[in-house]
């Protein structure tokens, strides 16, 4: 969850305020995330093989197949 601003001033900015906080909420505004595991980037992760986007066309096809259809599904 995004760190909140401070207290809205007025009952307008109150009601834009909570429309945003939902959406961020929900994950529709901000960038996409990389759905591969974090262990994939560790040392651990690359000496054994396992795939990120930057090391494996493969699995990066994968991911922005999964970011595309996410953002289909909004």
């Amino acid at each position: 969850m995004a760190e909140r601003k401070s207290a809205p001033k007025d009952e307008a900015q109150a009601e834009v305020q909570k429309a945003v906080d939902e959406a961020e909420d929900r994950g529709y505004i901000g960038v996409p995330v990389d759905p591969t595991p974090k262990e994939n980037y560790t040392v651990a992760g690359v000496v054994a093989g396992k795939p990120t986007p930057e090391t494996d066309a493969d699995h990066a096809r994968e991911v922005r197949q999964q970011l595309d259809d996410s953002a289909r599904q909004r």
